[in-house]
């Protein structure tokens, strides 16, 4: 196995075009940092980093939408992503962004040297033009009807009705999203890198001698392999993005795909001199934290941009993680569907170890698994509550009760004793090779087990009992606790920071490494120790309850958003329209029709007459709320006897989607009678 002297690990940069939400955590941040954060408890040479993707069309379309420029989107979501980061403790060495400087300059650079070497081919191809609007459409500037499924709505690279990808000339009656118009096609010159040249060396370089990668990493990449890779676009026309540094080449940009993993390039650019260290050093490793959607881009694009430049590093492993699902739906941003971070920093403060723990247990390693918050409080209150902050509790507790917070000297170690403390290193190794192979489930669970190790020793022990039977064994048993707690307090740090920070600081211990792990010994006797208090606390119904309200109330305005209107009638003759007198009225008097759900009997004053009105709207509105409510009523319906009462009109009422109804009112008040036209 090769020896590196340092590591360079980067995340996958998130689109600056909305916040952070647990899908993006679980697949990428969480395990990033927590292998960052144990290397650096080990001394170890290691950076992480991260930045924020700005360019590309999701951007222009947030800024067209929201009707201000793609800076200003940028500018705004960057600054929440990097807040949410930093408050959840992802310990990236820097986050930087893609509308940098550094990163037009490192990006164009890039670029001209590929160029310059020749690794491009030019070619022209046929693409969407939108004449109205002037501009050449990108993918989802393009909408049209899906030639698979044949739902309408298709954009011109995905289907999200039935998921498959597609080309934006695959759409059956394309229109533009611009101008709502018919594109025609145009000719337009782009550079392309031809993956296909790159084939044999991605064959050897992965398939073979990279077989320790992940099941869904490797197998993802010898499919596309086995495919047969063709040459792919390096540049767009956008105005939007890194400007492609060649003549001839106005209004167009470098291709988000190309540009955004230069990113990582220009963020260590900016953090530090001696970056070229750590990109072209071969003693430095390489490891890219991706979700499953990046796997083809960091494992075979890149690699080939890499390769084609020849001064840069290649990755030694990408550890992707598949998809997170919420509560058995996929996450969606654009249908809210999502637990987005700054919104739990604010719903569960000081609660970040919480999450980060649940997400880590229940990391999507090698299938996509389900976030439910069922689940996140059932692993708060019965794991990290009852065992973990049980254990810790106790030990601490007692020393203060039995000595006054001095770490008692031990007296003669029983085979227990030295079975148990023997164990610690066990649960330590177990922790770390877990750790080394990218295995944080697993990881987690070891970790935790010396926890457990630690509540069966003392539910076996009971030194509560023995202080008034056998005194002089307790001290031992205290010392064997605090001794585990120590090395919890080390051995968590990678995965809860905040909690172990806070263990450390109540046991007064200094900074700390790895290599104090699995100690027999890492508080000597007579090392004092602080007071204790709760690590963790239980987490109720109610707070579960308000967060699936929460998602129900997102789920019912999709729902609602989703629905159609209904068709429209048959056509009706003009003559047959002016035959409605419909008029202004106010009611006078309201009352609901006893043993009936939704009828309300109604006095309106028409302006010609006071009538009476059966109306079913009592489900949605109380009598006193309606009354002097001016209305719209058709006062030429013939009478209708409904309930036994006769009904003279009918107030004209709009439902919505979801079936509520709302009075059809003039936007100003109007003499009662006036006709409505």
């Amino acid at each position: 196995m090769t020896q590196f002297k340092r590591t360079l690990v980067t995340t996958a940069l998130p689109y600056a075009n909305g916040p952070i939400h647990i899908g993006h955590l679980a697949g990428v941040y969480v395990p990033a940092d927590i292998y960052v954060r144990y290397l650096r408890l080990k001394g170890e040479d290691v950076l992480l980093i991260g930045g924020s993707d700005e360019h590309g069309v999701p951007i222009t379309l947030k800024a067209r939408n929201e009707g201000i420029t793609p800076q200003d989107v940028v500018d705004k979501y960057h600054g929440i992503i990097k807040k949410s980061f930093s408050e959840f403790g992802i310990s990236f060495d820097v986050y930087s962004r893609t509308s940098s400087e550094v990163h037009y300059e490192t990006a164009s650079q890039f670029f001209k040297t590929l160029n310059e070497k020749g690794e491009f081919l030019e070619k022209e191809s046929e693409q969407y033009y939108d004449e109205e609007a002037g501009q050449f459409l990108a993918d989802r500037y393009i909408m049209g009807t899906c030639p698979h499924c044949h739902k309408e709505g298709a954009y011109g690279d995905q289907c999200e009705s039935c998921g498959t990808s597609l080309n934006a000339t695959d759409l059956i009656n394309p229109k533009s999203t611009i101008s709502g118009k018919p594109p025609v096609r145009k000719n337009t010159k782009h550079w392309y890198l031809p993956l296909d040249k790159h084939e044999p060396f991605l064959k050897q370089w992965i398939l073979e001698d990279h077989k320790e990668w992940k099941s869904n990493v490797y197998g993802q990449c010898k499919s596309w392999i086995d495919l047969g890779l063709q040459p792919r676009a390096v540049s767009r026309d956008l105005d939007w993005g890194v400007p492609v540094p060649v003549e001839g080449a106005d209004g167009k940009v470098l291709y988000v795909w190309f540009d955004a993993p230069i990113g990582y390039i220009s963020a260590t650019r900016e953090l530090t001199p001696e970056w070229e260290k750590y990109w072209k050093d071969p003693e430095t490793r390489l490891l890219h934290f991706i979700g499953k959607d990046n796997i083809v881009f960091h494992c075979i694009v890149f690699p080939s941009m890499l390769k084609a430049e020849g001064s840069f590093i290649l990755p030694d492993n990408v550890p992707a993680n598949e998809f997170l699902n919420l509560e058995g739906d996929k996450i969606s941003t654009s249908r809210n569907w999502a637990v987005w971070l700054h919104e739990y920093l604010e719903d569960f403060k000081d609660k970040q170890d919480v999450l980060r723990y649940v997400l880590t247990a229940n990391a999507p390693e090698t299938k996509d698994n389900d976030f439910t918050w069922k689940d996140f409080q059932a692993r708060n209150n019965n794991e990290l509550v009852a065992i973990l902050g049980n254990f810790v509790n106790r030990s601490m507790v007692l020393t203060h009760k039995y000595y006054n917070g001095a770490v008692p000297t031990p007296g003669a170690f029983t085979d227990f004793d030295n079975e148990t403390l023997d164990a610690i290193s066990t649960y330590v190794e177990k922790t770390e090779n877990a750790l080394r192979n990218f295995k944080f489930r697993e990881a987690i669970k070891e970790a935790m087990n010396l926890a457990r190790l630690g509540n069966k020793y003392l539910a076996d022990t009971e030194p509560w009992k023995l202080i008034k039977s056998d005194e002089g064994r307790v001290p031992t048993i205290m010392y064997v606790s605090l001794q585990i707690t120590a090395n919890l307090a080390i051995l968590l740090e990678p995965f809860l920071p905040f909690s172990a920070q806070k263990l450390r600081n109540m046991l007064n211990m200094s900074e700390v490494d790895w290599s104090l792990c699995g100690k027999k010994e890492v508080l000597a006797s007579d090392h004092q120790i602080g007071k204790a208090a709760l690590l963790f606390e239980k987490i109720e119904d109610t707070e579960i309850e308000q967060q699936l309200n929460k998602l129900k109330e997102s789920k019912t305005a999709n729902e609602a958003a989703g629905k159609q209107s209904s068709p429209a009638k048959p056509d009706i003759s003009y003559d047959e329209f002016v035959k409605m007198d419909i008029r202004t009225g106010t009611i006078l008097e309201a009352e609901k029709v006893p043993k009936t759900k939704k009828l309300m009997k109604l006095l309106v004053d028409t302006g010609l007459d006071q009538r009476t009105v059966v109306s079913g709207i009592a489900e949605f509105f109380e009598a006193t709320q309606i009354i002097g409510r001016q209305v719209s009523i058709l006062v030429n319906l013939a009478p209708r006897k409904i309930k036994g009462i006769e009904s003279q009109g009918m107030i004209l009422m709009a439902e919505d989607a979801d079936g509520k109804l709302v009075f059809v009112s003039p936007s100003e008040k109007v003499k009662n009678g006036s006709e409505v036209k």
